[in-house]
């Protein structure tokens, strides 16, 4: 059997970045590198391929419309925390979302506001202009400055009325302390609406618990744990691999609609040559 892949430079660089620092400073440390801007490890300038693709090909059997009325008057919402530099909300608006970032850091908001101002075709293969295109309008695109576990940065987006219609994870959870990971799972299900789906690039799934992080490993069996019962603790072995339970779903539960291993993704997710990455979609449970 061969061994895991050891972390990258990248990795070891980013991770002695938050060592020694406590999940509540974590915000800072996060905003540290954004205000220096010259390491940047998980901004590859566009949205992953398979989130494109995901869009492309599936979001009509498994997302809500993006209009929520016959009239087309009503747009659907779609929230990325970690947003980055945006490029997963652009796309979003591209297929019709009003689109909204969250990010901790002030001078990430900084940069995903000059990147939407003017975000082009789309970055990798014009993906925005080849985005499917429903009714008449522009979209909303916007980022905006907020810690995701509190509520003061819902007032910047219209508040949360019945939450949001997709939300989309992708080097988010990864980078959350893992104490942090049930509260991630019971905001999750407070934020998303009742007809709302979470799409989660589940990253990185072949890291080993014992090389620490960000970006923390993240293998399925965690959302499969974290999302039966949300905002329960989950459990880990000596060696922090997350162990799987027969525990019962609770109300709150989102449930898998589906997942699969995508054809693409960034080169980061791939090992060898084969891609490692997942994709999940989740819903309420009733």
């Amino acid at each position: 059997m061969s061994s895991a892949p050891k972390p990258t430079q990248n990795q070891d660089r980013l991770r002695s970045h938050f060592n020694g620092y406590d999940a509540t400073a974590h915000g800072d440390r996060w905003d540290a590198l954004w205000s220096e801007g010259t390491f940047l490890p998980w901004d590859r300038g566009h949205a992953n391929p398979a989130l494109i693709d995901t869009l492309n090909q599936r979001a009509e059997e498994l997302l809500p419309p993006p209009r929520r009325d016959q009239a087309q008057t009503n747009r659907a919402r779609a929230l990325v925390p970690g947003c980055g530099k945006a490029y997963d909300v652009a796309l979003f608006a591209a297929h019709g979302y009003d689109a909204y970032g969250l990010e901790v850091s002030q001078h990430a908001v900084k940069a995903a506001e000059a990147y939407l101002a003017d975000p082009g075709e789309g970055p990798l293969e014009g993906e925005y202009t080849k985005a499917k295109k429903h009714g008449t309008g522009t979209p909303v695109t916007k980022a905006v400055l907020g810690d995701f576990f509190e509520d003061a940065w819902l007032d910047q987006v219209g508040g949360l009325g019945d939450g949001f219609d997709v939300i989309y994870d992708n080097t988010f959870l990864c980078a959350l302390a893992p104490e942090l990971r049930p509260k991630w799972a019971a905001r999750m299900a407070e934020l998303l609406a009742p007809s709302g789906v979470l799409i989660c690039l589940e990253f990185p799934t072949h890291k080993p618990p014992s090389s620490g992080g960000p970006p923390f490993s993240l293998p399925s069996l965690v959302h499969e744990e974290l999302l039966k019962r949300p905002g329960d603790d989950i459990s880990y072995d000596e060696a922090g691999k997350v162990i799987k339970t027969e525990r019962e779903e609770s109300q709150r539960a989102l449930v898998k609609m589906a997942h699969w291993t995508p054809e693409r993704t960034i080169n980061v997710g791939m090992v060898n040559g084969v891609v490692t990455d997942r994709v999940s979609v989740w819903k309420h449970r009733s």
